[in-house]
């Protein structure tokens, strides 16, 4: 199984950057894939994620700013992320649940229901 990153670099704030997330290795396509972020000093929190039947959801932080897609027959995932903040500022890592375990709805944005990471790509925002 891999996941693999790509797209971080540096914006203002304000600006926008596209992470994209290639998903490769898994015999039936898991059934939520997400994007997580980790700060310096600061727990990995989920961004956002979606099903493999396109349902979605985000955190608070970041609604109305970052998207969350697919393109399930090339198996990518993308975070369109758009006004950006400096507290964006992290290392962003794609992840996926196996193929056959379920998630609860509290525990969608959990990093720990997430079996599977990729070695994540750093995103800095300045003000």
């Amino acid at each position: 199984v891999h996941l693999t990153e790509f797209g971080g670099g540096s914006a203002q704030s304000g600006g926008s950057l596209r992470l994209s997330c290639g998903v490769s290795g898994f015999t039936d396509r898991p059934i939520w894939t997400g994007w997580f972020r980790q700060a310096p000093g600061k727990e990995r929190e989920g961004v956002a994620i979606i099903s493999r039947n396109g349902a979605t959801a985000s955190s608070d932080s970041v609604k109305g700013r970052f998207t969350i897609s697919q393109d399930v027959a090339k198996n990518m995932m993308f975070l369109q992320m758009n006004n950006l903040k400096p507290e964006d500022t992290a290392q962003y890592y794609c992840a996926a649940s196996s193929s056959s375990s379920l998630i609860p709805a509290y525990g969608l944005l959990d990093f720990h229901y997430y079996s599977y990471w990729g070695q994540g790509t750093q995103v800095n925002v300045s003000s």
